[in-house]
């Protein structure tokens, strides 16, 4: 598809105030942002993460506050931004050379004529939980009950839409038949439960966590486990991953290779450390419901990590098998997707 351009142009309206954002989690000064790390000889490169909280994507700021980008030798600029397909927007723009996402987007771009890869694949499991309303709970219990229903999702056109658009499918509910609202996530997708503006939705921890802990919605399903992607969507499901433009991976190798090494050294360390020990290292107002809870959302999400950032191949299958069900730009051209592309190992492979 011929979107470059526009691509470009949305793309710079909304950095405007992402570079802010951006400025501002530099200095620490910026809500759930951590102080950048000193600068060292080395190269820079900007990534921007679709939701610097979520526990999905809890490697990238751990990393940082870590030191490990640093003792890599590579200066990171980690920039937040609430759902991943605005992060996409920035990466084809080149306003970022990374972007911390769901996988799933490597196939959708592909179908749509744009060639980026995951370089380090964080998880196997999608970390997301439909939650139900409790004011719903007795009338939506499963996908079968998304007719007429509002869902809530990140954004439209994130991996939380194209996941709630699947289970709907699945279970006998056209794409057409329900509403998807754009409630991002955190406190705006609290509230929107608690108004009422959405029946169910889509979000992580430590959203999760909160709405649990305040009895406001139920989970409906589960997919923070591997065994819970599989009882859903038909096998594992790697999703949340350090995803960049294929021509800038083989241009600047050594530098990826530096980001390897440092995110392989972080999905290691959390493997040998407990919940407790890995919120301990976090920005304190990432722990919303205070630090046991945010223990609890991190223990809750850990099983979706991989130890050592290599993509499961069993999942890419179940990735395209989900977007072929439904999504426009997939469905029927399956056979014209080469998985190949949408990831590598080279990286990950050699980092110790």
């Amino acid at each position: 598809m011929r979107r470059t351009a526009a691509a470009a142009a949305v793309a710079a309206a909304l950095l405007l105030p992402l570079t802010a954002c951006a400025n501002d989690a530099a200095t620490g000064t910026h809500t759930g942002a951590a102080p950048a790390a000193g600068a060292v000889d080395g190269p820079k490169v900007k990534i921007m993460v679709g939701g610097l909280d979520k526990v999905v994507y809890l490697p990238a700021m751990l990393t940082q506050r870590l030191g490990f980008f640093a003792e890599a030798g590579v200066n990171v600029e980690l920039m937040g931004e609430p759902a991943g397909v605005n992060a996409i927007t920035a990466l084809l723009a080149g306003d970022v050379q990374g972007a911390v996402g769901f996988y799933d987007h490597t196939i959708d771009l592909q179908a749509k004529g744009k060639i980026v890869e995951s370089v380090v694949q964080f998880s196997q499991a999608p970390g997301e939980v439909e939650v139900v309303s409790a004011k719903q709970a007795g009338t939506i219990r499963s996908g079968a009950d998304f007719k007429g229903r509002k869902l809530g999702v990140t954004g439209l056109g994130s991996s939380t839409d194209f996941l709630t658009k699947y289970l709907a499918v699945k279970n006998g509910v056209a794409v057409s038949e329900f509403s998807p609202i754009a409630v991002g996530a955190g406190q705006t997708f609290i509230a929107a439960m608690q108004q009422g503006s959405i029946d169910a939705g889509m979000t992580t921890d430590p959203t999760v966590a909160n709405i649990l802990d305040k009895k406001i919605g139920t989970v409906l399903y589960d997919l923070r486990t591997p065994e819970g992607s599989r009882a859903a969507l038909g096998g594992p499901y790697p999703s949340s991953s350090l995803y960049m433009n294929t021509d800038w991976v083989n241009k600047n190798k050594d530098t990826i290779q530096k980001l390897a090494n440092a995110f392989v050294r972080t999905l290691k360390w959390m493997s040998i450390h407990t919940p407790a020990e890995i919120a301990a290292k976090m920005p304190a107002d990432y722990a919303q419901g205070g630090a046991e809870q945010y223990a609890e959302a991190i223990k809750a999400t850990l099983p979706m990590f991989t130890t050592n950032g290599v993509m499961p191949p069993d999942g890419l299958r179940t990735v395209l098998a989900v977007l072929g069900a439904f999504h426009p730009d997939v469905r029927g051209k399956e056979a014209s997707i080469d998985l190949g592309r949408t990831y590598t190992s080279e990286f990950v492979s050699k980092a110790g």
